[in-house]
C-alpha cells in the first residue's frame, strides 16, 4: 500500500515536521508499505484556481507532486494549529485535487502548547469526509511537540510511544481493510 504523509506546515523551521519524520521512519522500519513524505515547505503552491484532475493536468512545476498525490492509497495529515485551526497551506494543497473517494486518512496534529493541536484535529475530522475520505478515529494529538521529538524525528519522550503505537496500529488496521476491499471490489 502506498501511504502519503502530508506535513502541513509551510514553515522552514517547523516543529510539526518532527512528528511527520518520526512516522515516516517508523513506517519504513516496521512495515513493508511504500511511504512518501511530502513537506509543504518544499512546494510554493498558488491559491487554488482549478482542480487538477490528473497529474498531466497540473502545471508543469507541480506534476511530480500531483503524481505522488494521485498514487496515494492512504494519507496521513500532519498539521500544526494556527489560530485554532488546521494549516491553511494543507487545505490549499488538498483543494488542488479531486475527492479522495474511500481513501483512509490518519489525523495528526502538533503544537508546542499544551493542547497539541486539539482544535485543528476536530476541524480535520470535518474535512476528511468532505474529501470523501474515511478518517481513522484514533488521532495522534501531540502537545509539547518540541520536547517529544528531535528535529530529526527521533522520539525524545518515551512515555509518548504508546500514543504513537495506538495511532499507527489503528490507522494501519483501517487502511489495510479499505485498500484490500477496494482491490476486491475493482476485481469483480
Amino acid at each position: 500500500m502506498k501511504i502519503v504523509i502530508l506535513s502541513g506546515s509551510p514553515r522552514i523551521n517547523s516543529v510539526t515536521v518532527r512528528v511527520a519524520l518520526h512516522l515516516n521512519n517508523w513506517f519504513k522500519k516496521n512495515t513493508t508499505h511504500e511511504i512518501d513524505l511530502i513537506e509543504l515547505k518544499d512546494w510554493n503552491l498558488p491559491p487554488v484556481q482549478s482542480v487538477w484532475t490528473a497529474p498531466e493536468k497540473a502545471p508543469t512545476e507541480f506534476q511530480s507532486l500531483a503524481q505522488r498525490i494521485f498514487a496515494a492509497e492512504a494519507f496521513i495529515l500532519v498539521s500544526p494549529e494556527y489560530n485554532g485551526g488546521y494549516s491553511p497551506a494543507l487545505k490549499n494543497l488538498l483543494d488542488h485535487f479531486p475527492k479522495q473517494l474511500h481513501k483512509p486518512f490518519g489525523i495528526v496534529t502538533a503544537s508546542p502548547g499544551a493542547m497539541g493541536g486539539m482544535r485543528a484535529s476536530q476541524q480535520l475530522l470535518q474535512l476528511v469526509p468532505a474529501l470523501f475520505g474515511i478518517a481513522s478515529p484514533n488521532m495522534l494529538i501531540t502537545p509539547a511537540v518540541d520536547k517529544k521529538f528531535s528535529p530529526d524525528g527521533d522520539l525524545l519522550d518515551e512515555s509518548f510511544q504508546g500514543m504513537v503505537h495506538n495511532f499507527v496500529t489503528e490507522f494501519l488496521w483501517l487502511a489495510e481493510k479499505l485498500v484490500i476491499q477496494k482491490v476486491v471490489t475493482e476485481n469483480k
